[in-house]
């Protein structure tokens, strides 16, 4: 399983968020496949590297494919046992210079700074909007820059998981339409469903349908 939800905690105590990822990376060794997502690759491949934010980076894997093609990444993520094993894989990759690891809880963030590159990756949970997720991940995006977001789409779910929760998933379009992708603010590049193959954590084989967009901020709002 590449794709990972990261639920952060919206109402008074941060710590819930935080501990309840940090039982979840207890409970296994590994929780993701420790490959980067392939839309990201797919999306990534061809931009000019610079300083990259990736929300939710869990165990590392896009953080780590990110920093391997010549970005200066940011990784954030709510569970601090995410970040330490994340880390541990950069500095066997070789790759530890190259990446900050921050704990944060994106229900309590405000970018402080902007990026060339900002990934959102299946940022699905029913404890922060996907809404609020996505609008603080283009509020980072500087001029010039991309914004990367994918998600499951409603209609090509996995599985495997609870996913009793449709408000947390999206479209695509839903997305550029919350976020006002459009000019004279954004240039749209990609905006797609996209099928691909994926094993699940118990070996289960599925077809997902994964919500694409792709965006070039060139102006700020």
């Amino acid at each position: 399983m590449t794709e990972h939800d990261h639920p952060h905690h919206a109402g008074t105590e941060e710590s819930t968020a935080a501990q309840l990822w940090d039982d979840r990376y207890r409970s296994r060794p590994r929780i993701w496949s420790g490959r980067p997502n392939p839309q990201l690759v797919a999306e990534a491949s061809g931009l000019k590297p610079g300083a990259a934010l990736d929300l939710g980076c869990g165990e590392g894997a896009d953080a780590l494919w990110l920093a391997s093609q010549g970005w200066t990444v940011t990784a954030l993520d709510v569970s601090a046992v995410a970040l330490e094993r994340a880390a541990s894989h950069a500095a066997e990759a070789g790759q530890d210079g190259n990446i900050e690891w921050v704990q944060q809880d994106l229900a309590a963030w405000v970018p402080d700074r902007q990026y060339e590159l900002v990934s959102a990756q299946f940022l699905h949970t029913t404890l922060l909007p996907w809404q609020q997720a996505l609008q603080l991940a283009a509020a980072a995006v500087r001029t010039g820059g991309t914004l990367l977001v994918v998600g499951h789409h409603p209609d090509g779910l996995p599985k495997w998981g609870n996913h009793h929760s449709p408000e947390q998933y999206f479209t695509a379009e839903e997305v550029a339409q919350e976020l006002r992708i459009e000019a004279p603010e954004w240039r749209l590049d990609v905006l797609e469903s996209r099928l691909r193959s994926a094993t699940g954590p118990d070996g289960e084989a599925a077809e997902l349908m994964d919500a694409v967009l792709r965006a070039t901020r060139l102006a700020a709002r």
